[in-house]
């Protein structure tokens, strides 16, 4: 196999998400569900047998170490191959959006180059590299929607009925670190149950991380006021500062002038599904 091409790498919802607590060394403990939506970037990947890793913006410039090369390089860390890609990255996720773009970039990543090389490590052991590279990219490679809990690296599939969404991204993006590191962020949340998600999915808990965002960003505040003058109440999803709501309308409201926005509709399982193992 010399390339690998049309990878997809789609976005996430967080239905919810509740701070639990905070370890030790500062990681937050949280409850969340992602739920896979069909706004994804698309990667290319052509082998290179010279062992070096280079990569080509098909859209929107990325940085110059971007989540991609870094997930190419720890596998290749981890399985010590002498092989080496270029990878294509047409970038259609907004960055800084609370969408985990850059974590399913890395997670596709992962398993495409486990195929182009002929790796054959597990889903498992590519799970341990992804959680060096960020919570969310476990939750990438598992390929369901899920129920997650600890610190991103504790998934249990969850049956999500099928939906449309309308997702704003306003101009502003918001650095995850600093809604993390605010002293306004409320970590005691109590513990929740499934079956009391289950009996309302669109509409269970909150967002704990929306109103500390809410107060380094007038943008999350403007989105989410502009869903509700279109006749839905809307929540951020992860850190922000996209926002969504269901949506039953066909027609996509014109937004303010730089905002992004689409209806997406969920998906049951990652298009990668399968791409690795499960088993050691």
């Amino acid at each position: 196999m010399k390339a690998l091409y049309e990878v997809a790498a789609p976005a996430k919802l967080n239905l919810f998400l509740h701070i639990t607590g905070r370890r030790a060394d500062g990681y937050h403990l949280l409850q969340s569900v992602f739920m896979l939506i069909d706004w994804h970037d698309t990667l290319h990947f052509e082998l290179r047998t010279d062992g070096q890793l280079s990569r080509e913006d098909l859209g929107p410039a990325l940085p110059a170490d971007d989540l991609t090369l870094r997930a190419a390089r720890a596998l290749q860390e981890a399985s010590g191959t002498s092989l080496g890609a270029h990878i294509g990255v047409l970038k259609r996720v907004p960055a800084q959006a609370g969408m985990g773009g850059g974590s399913s970039d890395a997670a596709s990543c992962l398993l495409a180059l486990n195929r182009l090389w002929g790796l054959n490590l597990s889903l498992r052991t590519l799970s341990t590299i992804g959680l060096t590279l960020g919570a969310d990219v476990p939750f990438f490679l598992f390929g369901r929607n899920a129920w997650v809990e600890g610190i991103g690296e504790s998934l249990q599939p969850v049956d999500i009925p099928p939906a449309r969404f309308l997702v704003v991204k306003p101009p502003q993006g918001l650095e995850t670190a600093k809604i993390f590191g605010s002293p306004l962020l409320k970590r005691d949340s109590d513990s929740a149950i499934l079956t009391g998600f289950a009996a309302h999915p669109f509409y269970f808990g909150r967002n704990d991380l929306q109103d500390v965002a809410q107060s380094l960003s007038t943008d999350v505040a403007d989105a989410l006021s502009w869903l509700s003058a279109h006749g839905t109440n809307g929540r951020m999803t992860g850190s922000g500062s996209a926002v969504f709501a269901p949506w039953q309308r066909d027609d996509l409201p014109v937004v303010p002038q730089g905002w992004q926005a689409r209806i997406c509709s969920n998906m049951e399982v990652h298009p990668l599904a399968g791409w690795a193992s499960g088993d050691d």
